[in-house]
């Protein structure tokens, strides 16, 4: 299949600044990279916890997808990620079965990822998040 592992758990957060210090203290380890994705209004955090990464988000505009989030439902569990081997072919692959993608092709998202989101109503109600490393010889697929 496609899926190889779970990538990471994106957490969304109000306070970037104070989830670090309690995800350091929780985990024993600080957060190893901090990077903002402005086409997404986030600003993300990371944290490695054996193969699996922990990404806690904040927004950074009050009309971000994460903002809405923490609005409709609190801060928490916002998705999970999966590592796919081609994001594409698992696309046409999940949209052939009847999953509603969120985005038409893979865009850009943080840590050096394609991404494209699955709808949660396909999902038990989880925001499920396809990634695949972007290739650093050809920076489009």
């Amino acid at each position: 299949m496609f899926f190889e592992k779970v990538e990471h758990l994106g957490i969304a957060v109000k306070d970037l600044s104070a989830a670090n210090a309690l995800y350091t203290q929780l985990l024993g380890a600080p957060h190893y990279k901090t990077e903002e994705v402005a086409s997404e209004h986030v600003l993300t955090s990371f944290f490695k916890v054996g193969d699996t990464k922990i990404e806690l988000l904040q927004a950074t505009h009050p009309d971000s997808a994460i903002a809405k989030f923490i609005e409709k439902r609190g801060e928490g569990l916002h998705h999970i990620a999966y590592s796919v081997t081609d994001i594409k072919e698992a696309m046409q692959h999940l949209a052939a079965q009847g999953f509603t993608l969120l985005n038409a092709a893979p865009k850009r998202g943080a840590d050096n990822k394609w991404v494209c989101f699955i709808h949660p109503k396909n999902c038990h109600g989880v925001l499920t998040e396809l990634c695949q490393e972007v290739n650093p010889h050809d920076e489009s697929l």
